[in-house]
This record gives C-alpha cells, sequence and structure tokens, in this order.
C-alpha cells in the first residue's frame, strides 16, 4: 500500500494528468503499473546498495528508486498544457508493461 500512495502523490502533484487518468478510467491501471515498478526498483536499489556497503542507508534506495521512477513518469506523460495526452499513448504504454492475463 506504500507503494500506491507515493504513486498517487506523484501523480497528484500533476493535477492535469491526474484528472485525464481519472476520467479516461485509466488512474487506478496506472497506479498500479507504477507502484509495482516502484515495489521492483526499490528491492533491486536495496540489494545493490546492501551488496555495495551493507550499512548502506536504507532511505537511499527509495530515493534512488523514487528518482528513476520521476523520470519515467516525465518521459511518458511530458507536462505540456497545450497538447494534451494521448490516451492510445498511454494504452499502449500500460499493455507493453501489464503482466500477460
Amino acid at each position: 500500500m506504500l507503494y500506491k500512495t507515493i504513486v498517487l502523490g506523484l501523480l497528484e502533484q500533476n493535477p492535469a494528468l491526474h484528472e485525464r487518468l481519472r476520467r479516461d478510467g485509466m488512474l487506478l491501471a496506472t497506479l498500479n503499473l507504477y507502484s509495482m515498478e516502484l515495489k521492483k526498483n526499490h528491492k533491486t536499489w536495496e540489494d545493490r546498495l546492501n551488496k555495495e556497503k551493507p550499512t548502506s542507508d536504507a532511505n537511499q534506495a527509495m530515493e534512488l528508486a523514487l528518482a528513476q521512477l520521476q523520470d519515467r513518469l516525465r518521459s511518458e506523460f511530458p507536462v505540456d498544457e497545450d497538447e494534451p495526452m494521448s490516451l492510445d499513448g498511454a494504452m499502449a504504454y500500460i499493455r507493453r508493461h501489464s503482466p500477460p492475463a
């Protein structure tokens, strides 16, 4: 639940994006996708940092995972109020990154 809360907070920082995702019925799918990615990246960073330096700060792994996610969100959903977000692009991204049914 922690990861979903964090991702929701990031999405809410861009009200136009948050509203579009909500209005188009994509908010939950996007939230689930990015929270799974954040969790995976957090674990990966924890493992990597623990191998390099067993006494590393636990918060550092989360900070690195969050930075990755923020970069990803900026590249996937660039903030340009003059041009609406492409729903087709968002759907294609989610389909590419969703586990098979």
